[in-house]
């Protein structure tokens, strides 16, 4: 894509609550516009990033910290747009070895984060996450 470089990035700042989710998936729908994705691409990051928002905002009420924020960074490159989800909600329960899908609708959000975009990776400590997402250009 011409006239786009490595460094172009936007960053939103959020507070760590369900009214400002829907204000993070319109501007990452306007991010993923400005790359040139499809429909269904731009659908499929928007998704995944309400996803992973939605599970901070939980995870905050969880541990009593709903007056934290949520940072929303996109970077786009010639080739992909990366996505970089930091909360400082508190610690993010890892799956544990014998998780049913079934019976725990973390697992269903985590799958269904997998497969709308090309990479999944997530950093957590006491404080809170960062998710990283990664979709590639066709």
């Amino acid at each position: 894509m011409a006239g786009i470089q490595e460094a172009d990035c936007v960053e939103i700042k959020v507070p760590c609550k369900p009214e400002y989710v829907g204000v993070v998936r319109l501007a990452i729908l306007g991010v993923a516009n400005r790359m040139g994705f499809s429909f269904d691409d731009v659908e499929d990051i928007r998704l995944a990033v309400g996803e992973v928002c939605a599970a901070a905002v939980e995870r905050a009420k969880k541990n009593n910290r709903q007056n934290t924020d949520i940072v929303v960074r996109s970077c786009i490159a010639d080739d992909r747009l990366t996505i970089d989800i930091l909360d400082n909600a508190g610690r993010r329960e890892e799956l544990p070895a014998d998780f049913n899908i079934d019976s725990d609708p973390r697992g269903i959000a985590d799958l269904l984060i997998t497969i709308l975009v090309n990479e999944v990776n997530i950093i957590g400590n006491d404080e809170g996450t960062k998710v990283s997402l990664v979709k590639y250009a066709s």
